[in-house]
């Protein structure tokens, strides 16, 4: 048992009771100071390091709003949209609750989406942050399984034709297909079995999975240490500390940074409650017209599209047309032409690559261009967990790349930014093409990473952050 601290008989009456809970409680005071007060973090960070905070923010809002919502809401295929306009009529106070939770969908996602687009422009994936970037990654993966069974719950139109959608891609899978698709509706139409599946994985299993993968992001990032913009290491072997060992460039994170992230939550906070007071539908980006009306498996809407967080993916799906699959067969060919001609590799390796090359090219032409198109889908997030292992460049931080990196990284928000907006249009001739071109884009951009991010002359990196006092 640990010895109990004695304070002076002449302290304020705050200290003793922070005294008398420290004596009771000491590990959630080692954990405020291993964390917070005592945790140092890089001196420059810049506005791009509020987002993990107000990410945090974000879902502590959603789990909140969603107790509340839960007590209101009947998970029956009958009541379910009634329940939803019970609570947006007569319950007190509850349209702002279900506002505040559909706004909160999507800041969550503009929020994770920029917060991971910094990591991607600092290089935090890198050695030796592998393994927080890999739990971000998973926090992503299950916040769109989140949406995407949220999603269903209001039993609008749109949120019941969208989940048959999307359910039916499963179908599309060799073998297992249907069997896999039955399994989640629960039935062989989306209905009472599925809006009851959903419900429980919405409130129970996927936010106690959520909230673990946050931990375990937060607790792998104290214990490496945060990046900084300019990529280098503060706590690292030859970083320069003081007497006491603290890094020269790091301030502790309390009260430096909790100032710093309290500006980024107020400014959050204005822009998120002006939305949700005078534009919570957004254009029908967040809450799309059709999702008032309530579902008819009878009636199906002109335009089935999910919510705008799900777009681009959604752009990636639509491409894959059996046109495109020679262009992809194209790709797989000149890949495995480049390894076996250019490469110096063995003969036995260079064979098993024309081999490999071979049997993929006959699955992509055996299976339907359908399945390679959720393969796709879900290949645009997975690739993400490998970045750390693409990116081959000498440096960190886009701030020492060669100079053409930004209009390639450029380039790349912009394919994702119209990947988008094609994904909530009906599909026509041209947006097909142009999402061809975007989803090519996207994984060359990945794929061609190891390749390309080792070419061209790097900017010397400081030896300490570079740092103005302001």
């Amino acid at each position: 048992m640990a010895e109990f601290k004695e304070i002076s008989p002449n302290a304020s009456a705050t200290a003793k009771l922070t005294n008398w809970f420290e004596n009771r409680f000491p590990t959630a005071f080692d954990a405020y100071r291993v964390h917070m007060s005592e945790y140092y973090a890089p001196k420059n960070f810049n506005f791009w390091y509020i987002f993990g905070s107000l990410a945090l923010l974000v879902l502590v809002i959603q789990i909140v709003t969603g107790i509340f919502l839960v007590m209101h809401y009947k998970p029956d295929a009958a009541k379910a949209f009634e329940s939803v306009e019970y609570i947006m009529r007569d319950v007190p106070w509850g349209w702002l609750i279900r506002y505040m939770h559909s706004t909160g969908a999507s800041a969550f996602f503009v929020v994770v989406y920029l917060h991971m687009f910094r990591g991607l422009l600092y290089g935090s994936y890198r050695k030796p942050r592998e393994l927080v970037w890999i739990f971000g990654c998973a926090i992503f993966l299950c916040l769109m399984a989140e949406a995407f069974m949220g999603y269903l719950l209001p039993w609008g139109q749109m949120s019941y034709w969208g989940a048959q959608v999307i359910v039916n891609l499963f179908a599309a899978i060799p073998f297992v297909g249907p069997d896999l698709a039955l399994l989640i509706r629960g039935d062989y139409v989306v209905g009472d079995a599925t809006l009851n599946r959903f419900f429980s994985f919405h409130v129970i299993a996927v936010p106690l999975v959520l909230l673990g993968l946050v931990a375990a992001h937060l607790l792998a990032l104290h214990d490496v240490g945060s990046n900084n913009p300019d990529g280098v290491e503060i706590k690292g072997p030859k970083a320069p500390r003081d007497a006491q060992g603290h890094p020269l460039d790091g301030v502790p994170f309390h009260p430096y940074y909790t100032v710093h992230d309290i500006f980024g939550v107020c400014v959050f906070l204005m822009v998120f409650s002006a939305i949700i007071f005078f534009a919570p539908e957004f254009g029908g980006y967040f809450l799309e017209y059709n999702n008032f009306i309530p579902a008819d498996p009878l009636k199906t809407p002109a335009h089935i599209a999910p919510v705008w967080y799900f777009t681009p993916f959604y752009s990636m799906l639509r491409a894959i047309t059996s046109e495109m699959m020679y262009a992809l067969i194209a790709c797989v060919v000149g890949a495995a032409a480049f390894a076996v001609l250019k490469t110096r590799l063995i003969g036995l390796v260079k064979g098993a690559i024309v081999v490999a090359a071979a049997v993929v090219v006959v699955a992509m032409l055996s299976f339907d261009a359908k399945f390679w198109g959720v393969l796709v889908m879900g290949g645009a997030v997975v690739i993400l967990f490998f970045l750390p292992w693409l990116d081959n460049s000498p440096v960190k931080s886009i701030r020492y790349r060669p100079s053409w990196h930004k209009y390639l990284y450029g380039v790349f928000v912009v394919f994702f930014f119209v990947l988008g907006y094609l994904g909530v249009q009906p599909p026509s001739p041209l947006g097909e093409r142009i999402s061809q071109i975007g989803t090519l884009f996207y994984f060359g951009f990945f794929l061609l990473m190891p390749w390309w991010s080792r070419i061209g002359e790097t900017k010397p990196v400081p030896d300490r952050v570079i740092f103005a006092a302001h």
